[in-house]
């Protein structure tokens, strides 16, 4: 495992040391021994990937703005051994709340977690909690929704990609989510996925891409890391819809929009907490309503009318009047999954694990 180790300090000047960065000086503290927060952060990329990882990057630079001592470890494998080697890592420069940021870290965590009770740890989008193991995510479906009503707006040929990392629930409800809002405002497009098995690879993301492209999508959406599938569609002539972060400058030429995180506004919040002495191991799972995840600005080349059907949507959805998986729901067969007017619940959203109608394509095992 790449080990880069990193510690910032606000208002502090730190020197490269062998193997690992180090400063000194004072944590964030609230009056109590207890309340000296020491964050700590385990990456599956490269906090410069332009996409996943940078997104959640931004939130811990928004803890290091509250005065609060940070470090991360980029680049870690989704395997145990690595994952609990980072985190072992983390705590041995003095981190007593640290945050694992892929799905493949969710072993190793709770492993770490049992090991070290005296430590705070989260999660991101797992499920596994402990007495001091949170899980966390964000409802980015709602904001996949709404990026589907851009792409059922703009696609010509009725016919998209969705380059896809794994066959998990969280990217499944995302892509349930997209096509459902292509839908709403294009019911005969269709969405044909291509599953990758990796969340970064810039490789093999663009090449996923390419095979859609060639295939005749003239929009392509993507539950990757990267913005190799933004390229992709740029050089082929057609459009793209991001994720994570917003990346307009990767394809100028393409991009519309990206449905988005922003993780500051859980990672200020759960370190406030630690700092106040109230952190508990709760399962944090917020959308646009409480400005975890949004939709990020529309292009100019987006086609007209559609900045007011986004508008129409979003609002709905965070005054509740719009749950994208209300019934009638069927699944590619055509069998009813959910019956007419009934909301699926936030269990079921959160382990959804079948395709609605409209998607092309098959979950891998």
């Amino acid at each position: 495992m790449k080990k880069k180790l990193i510690a910032i300090l606000l208002a502090a000047t730190c020197a490269l040391t062998a193997g690992l960065t180090g400063c000194s000086g004072n944590t964030a503290t609230s009056g109590t021994d207890e309340s000296k927060v020491v964050a700590g952060f385990v990456y599956i990329g490269k906090i410069n990937d332009g996409g996943y990882t940078q997104a959640h990057d931004a939130g811990r630079l928004a803890v290091e703005a509250m005065g609060v001592k940070t470090y991360y470890v980029e680049d870690v494998p989704e395997t145990v051994a690595d994952t609990k080697e980072a985190i072992q890592t983390l705590i041995d420069e003095g981190c007593n709340l640290i945050y694992s940021n892929s799905f493949g870290f969710m072993e190793g965590t709770d492993q770490m977690a049992k090991e070290h009770p005296e430590v705070k740890f989260a999660h991101c989008s797992g499920y596994m909690r402990e007495d001091n193991m949170s899980t966390y995510f964000g409802k980015v479906y709602q904001a996949r929704y709404l990026a589907g009503i851009v792409a059922g707006m703009k696609t010509e040929k009725n016919y998209i990609g969705y380059v896809a990392a794994k066959g998990i629930p969280e990217v499944i409800r995302g892509i349930n989510a997209f096509t459902l809002g292509v839908q709403s405002v294009n019911p005969d497009a269709k969405v044909e996925v291509v599953f990758t098995d990796t969340w970064y690879d810039p490789t093999v993301e663009k090449q996923a891409a390419l095979e859609l492209l060639n295939k005749g999508v003239d929009i392509i959406a993507q539950h990757q890391d990267t913005t190799a599938p933004q390229v992709a569609a740029e050089e082929k002539g057609a459009y793209c819809i991001g994720y994570n972060f917003p990346t307009a400058d990767a394809a100028p030429k393409a991009y519309l929009t990206a449905a988005c995180f922003d993780w500051k506004t859980f990672y200020t919040d759960d370190v406030q907490k630690a700092i106040d002495g109230t952190w508990t191991s709760r399962a944090y799972w917020e959308g646009l309503a409480a400005n975890m995840t949004y939709l990020d600005k529309l292009t100019d080349l987006c086609a007209e009318g559609t900045q007011k059907k986004v508008d129409a949507a979003q609002k709905a959805i965070i005054d509740g009047t719009l749950e994208p998986f209300t019934g009638p729901l069927y699944d590619q067969e055509g069998n009813k999954k959910v019956d007419d007017g009934v909301k699926m619940t936030d269990d079921e959203i959160w382990n959804m694990n079948w395709f609605v109608k409209g998607v092309v394509g098959t979950i891998p095992a």
